[in-house]
């Protein structure tokens, strides 16, 4: 006998405050069952030790999933000095010790500008990037190790929240970056460039683009609404597609322009923003779109599609 499928046509985003201790995907699979959403995904990996906001959409609203995985981070972290890991942070297993009694806030203020702005970073042995088809974690659980190419990254902000001195110095980080970054890896660069070593001792991703900790429900919330089948409460914490690209400038066209844009064609608009991706309305202010301006002030499809 066929299983009926049960599932809910679920659209919008829903930005979770992923608790310590789940995988991305395990917090995404908790989320899509107490919504019964047919289609969802998540927006950019978290580590199981890491904590905070990661937005997951649902339906319609998985096509602008690529606009928040390019989007800017903000992490706060605590950075423990004087410990090295083999996974760069505290579930790994201690691979040296060194006492941190020496540093210092001046030695700190000291070396934290060298990070700031671009700068190269190679991925880590324990990070999902793929060599011939393999994760570099599964590598890395083998006792392998293979040659990463250092990407260049940016890191927007770094500053120094706290610090508390001592054999096993603790220091407070603010850290706001380009996609791709691992505060993991930036941990243990500032600890070599300090001479003592590092790791992550805590990690909370503060923002994902346009989200922030001020948008996030617990997991717990979720649940106990679930097991009461609140779901009007649940869909109430959805937010719409757009918010996604709440950061980009919107364009206003009418609605033969949305229409040819939703063909395929580029068209032509009188006033436009500088060069670079917009977000598509129609007159009344109904989402359409993402576009990006051309050369010759036209504006060309990107993502099109009603959420």
């Amino acid at each position: 006998m066929k299983r009926r499928n049960n599932a809910r046509r679920v659209d919008g985003i829903l930005v979770l405050d992923k608790p310590a201790g789940l995988t991305s995907n395990a917090a995404l699979q908790r989320v899509k069952g107490i919504y019964f959403a047919q289609k969802a995904g998540h927006t950019g990996s978290l580590d199981p030790l890491a904590t905070g906001v990661l937005p997951i959409c649902f339906g319609e609203a998985t096509k602008w999933s690529q606009f928040l995985l390019d989007s800017d981070k903000e992490y706060v972290t605590t950075v423990c000095l004087g410990v090295t890991t083999d996974t760069g942070d505290a579930d790994g297993a201690v691979l040296a010790e060194r006492s941190a009694a020496g540093v210092d806030l001046a030695a700190i203020d000291s070396a934290l500008p060298r990070f700031r702005g671009e700068i190269e970073q190679v991925p880590p042995m324990y990070s999902a990037l793929k060599r011939n088809g393999v994760p570099l974690y599964e590598l890395a659980r083998a006792g392998q190790v293979v040659e990463r190419e250092a990407r260049r990254i940016t890191v927007h902000s770094l500053e120094r929240e706290g610090f508390e001195g001592g054999e096993r110095a603790r220091l407070v980080l603010r850290v706001r970056a380009s996609k791709g970054t691992y505060i993991r890896v930036l941990a243990e660069d500032i600890g070599a460039a300090l001479g003592c070593g590092a790791h992550v001792a805590t990690l909370r991703r503060s923002r994902a683009g346009p989200f922030s900790d001020a948008d996030a429900v617990s997991l717990d919330v979720l649940e106990e609404l679930r097991a009461t089948r609140a779901f009007a409460e649940l869909d109430g914490f959805l937010l719409p597609a757009s918010c996604a690209l709440a950061h980009l400038p919107e364009v206003r066209l009418a609605e033969s322009s949305c229409y040819y844009l939703s063909q395929g064609q580029a068209v032509t608009v009188a006033t436009l923003p500088a060069a670079g991706l917009v977000r598509i309305a129609a007159e009344d202010g109904s989402f359409r779109g993402v576009g990006e301006v051309l050369d010759d002030r036209r504006v060309a499809p990107r993502r099109m599609g009603a959420a």
